[in-house]
């Protein structure tokens, strides 16, 4: 008889160096930063992470452009408020560390309801019916207050019990459990991304006609993949209920699958650490952007305009880029190049962030007084000389900013024109 014969693959550093580092991270990150507004930032953060991923399934594997994906975070959302009133009412015996994967078994059993119908489209249909559903849900949340708690939304008590003498009441307790579920989650997501599942959604995202050719149903992959988002969709909007205690039915609205879909852009949906990204970006514009200024969802706007215009790819992709060109050795002839940018950068930013808040100053503050306080300085809105630095201050931003720009393009592109040279000579070898 013949020796079996066993094969080991080598020992993979680098993964087990960025999954050590971001266990690490999770774990050390409420230990740096422990006021009361970080640990509500890290524990939106952990949940924001699994529901963007959770939708990049959709986006950036599968090609599925979703308009109403909060349905599946918001009903799980839903019922895991209504399970955990019914361990609190002694009911039903659960432990509330388990309670997220309710949520999640909820958004699957709703994804599987709505995915069969939903992915028999792709494209430009597929988004138009995810949209009709999640407005379709919003809806009856208002029609049927005794599930959705109308207006006033549901609340529960999460410390109800204990699991191991844990009773979840102090938030760094909450953010422990949260910060498990997510690492767990982006495990288990990145392990989808390497089964023939997944390596056929991203098939049926680039060749649906030739996935169709050698056999497959392009319906039926996209509708697997649909139901495993919304399981761990359901998972970010039980972690989302036991951290507020509330759900309202803001949570299934179009607001919040725009958010998913916005973030997610800006992240990077085409590289799977993208939409961890995008959370985290996600995160600090709600929480910390929105309290400095009323005009944060113009800044959004305007930084995804420019993301569309200069970086489709989001930032994962310039990420990528400069580790590509780090990889080659020619990092060092960009510090310059970037740090021109910067410094030109700021003058530019400064003053159209200046108008702008002028603008919303006088439109909206306009009973305060004509004064405002910006980055230290006092600008007058009745003052044509307010008005005139901050427009010169932009105008000569944007001009040598113009500038530094197209040295940093002739650079870029020189740098791509070297690596592409030594690529050819390697392969020449």
């Amino acid at each position: 008889m013949q020796a079996s014969v066993f094969h080991f693959k080598p020992l993979n550093l680098g993964r087990w160096i960025v999954w050590g580092a971001y266990a690490a991270v999770l774990l050390i990150a409420p230990l740096l930063f422990s006021s009361s507004l970080a640990m509500t930032m890290l524990s939106q953060i952990g949940i924001a992470i699994i529901a963007c991923l959770a939708y990049n399934i959709l986006l950036g594997q599968g090609g599925m452009l979703s308009f109403g994906h909060a349905v599946y975070s918001g009903l799980g959302a839903f019922l895991t408020i209504h399970t955990l009133n019914l361990v609190s009412s002694g009911a039903w015996q659960l432990p509330v560390s388990l309670m997220p994967i309710a949520g999640g078994l909820a958004g699957l059993a709703f994804a599987v309801l709505l995915g069969y119908v939903t992915t028999k489209k792709s494209g430009t249909p597929f988004a138009m019916i995810t949209l009709g559903v999640g407005e379709l849900v919003w809806a009856m949340s208002l029609m049927f207050p005794e599930f959705f708690g109308g207006e006033g939304g549901i609340t529960g008590d999460r410390v109800t019990g204990k699991t191991l003498g844990i009773s979840f009441g102090p938030q760094i307790q909450l953010y422990y459990l949260i910060a498990l579920y997510c690492f767990v989650c982006t495990a288990l997501m990145f392990a989808f991304t390497r089964t023939p599942l997944g390596r056929m959604l991203n098939a049926v995202r680039d060749n649906p006609e030739r996935v169709e050719f050698i056999g497959y149903s392009t319906q039926m992959v996209r509708y697997f993949a649909f139901i495993l988002s919304g399981f761990f969709a359901g998972i970010a909007g039980g972690l989302g209920a036991l951290n507020f205690e509330i759900v309202t039915a803001e949570v299934v609205g179009a607001a919040r699958s725009g958010a998913y879909l916005l973030f997610v852009f800006l992240g990077g949906a085409t590289f799977f650490f993208g939409p961890i990204i995008g959370a985290v970006l996600m995160v600090i514009a709600f929480v910390l952007l929105s309290e400095l200024t009323k005009a944060w969802l113009l800044y959004l706007g305007l930084v995804f305009l420019f993301m569309v215009m200069y970086a489709p790819g989001g930032i994962a992709s310039l990420v990528m880029m400069n580790l590509r060109v780090a990889a080659f050795g020619l990092f060092g002839r960009l510090w310059r190049p970037y740090a021109a940018l910067l410094a030109t950068a700021v003058p530019m930013l400064a003053g159209v962030a200046a108008l702008i808040e002028m603008v919303y100053h006088r439109q909206l503050d306009a009973a305060m007084g004509p004064e405002l306080r910006f980055l230290g300085l006092t600008l007058n809105t009745a003052s044509a000389v307010s008005w005139l630095g901050v427009a010169a201050l932009f105008a000569v931003g944007l001009g040598v900013f113009e500038l530094a720009r197209r040295r940093f393009a002739r650079a870029w592109n020189q740098i791509q024109e070297d690596i592409e040279k030594e690529i050819r000579r390697r392969e020449a070898l």
